[in-house]
């Protein structure tokens, strides 16, 4: 059965202190909060820490990031499996498309990072989607197609989350409307050879567009940037109607 799963991606934001204030106002909403979603807060590295003892024992995951294929190693600036799971994360998004635009990124070496996730116990959120250019030359279909079958080489797909992320929704403003992203998720899934993979759609989400997206039955769930940074913004989209 597929499960619902809301990450907050915070990117490049919050020092310790920010982090730890979030959390204030941010836990107690959870309250009300149905117990088949899975909620999950993709920090800096620098928080994890400290957000890993705060979230101990609560219903909130923690993810990171991006993680790298080797254990140890002279990779300086990378963060290793065995490091992000020592201190209780759970999660970690892999190639998002900030990844891929500005840190050269490829389908080669988001594979890699895919299986020292899932080697590790990491549950990987793998970050799938077209450029405006590519879309307008109706080429969205192919370049995720081929995101996928690249990325998922040797792949558990028991352990995985995928988040359909088009490219030119993301931070623009513009978000993808709720059908026509049911409709390349649905594309997505049938390229699965696991059909409960969660599949989220992220890209501009908001409070005021969350409940549209979600109705949506291809939909699992949703990867949330800059509404994420907010406690009662994100709260109302981790509780959706």
């Amino acid at each position: 059965m597929r499960r619902i799963v809301i990450a907050g991606n915070w990117k490049m934001y919050k020092t310790q202190a920010e982090a730890m204030e979030f959390l204030q106002g941010f836990v107690p909403h959870l309250d009300e909060t149905p117990d088949d979603r899975e909620i999950v807060l993709c920090a800096p590295f620098t928080a994890l820490g400290s957000l890993s003892q705060s979230l101990h024992g609560s219903r909130v995951r923690l993810g990171a990031q991006n993680v790298h294929w080797e254990k140890a190693g002279a990779y300086t600036g990378e963060i290793a499996a065995p490091m992000l799971t020592e201190i209780g994360v759970r999660y970690v998004i892999v190639g998002h498309s900030e990844r891929r635009q500005y840190f050269g990124e490829t389908d080669e070496t988001v594979n890699l990072r895919l299986k020292a996730a899932q080697a590790h116990g990491l549950v990987p959120i793998l970050c799938v989607g077209e450029t405006k250019q590519q879309r307008d030359a109706n080429e969205t279909e192919s370049v995720i197609f081929n995101q996928i079958d690249r990325g998922l080489v040797d792949i558990d797909q028991s352990n995985l989350v995928i988040a359909y992320e088009p490219i030119w929704a993301i931070g623009t403003g513009d978000t993808c409307e709720s059908v026509e992203a049911n409709r390349v998720i649905g594309l997505i899934r049938k390229q699965l050879s696991n059909p409960d993979v969660p599949i989220q759609y992220g890209g501009s989400v908001k409070p005021d567009n969350i409940d549209e997206i979600m109705a949506q039955p291809e939909i699992d769930g949703a990867l949330v940037g800059g509404a994420s940074l907010q406690p009662d913004s994100f709260a109302r989209i981790v509780n959706f109607h």
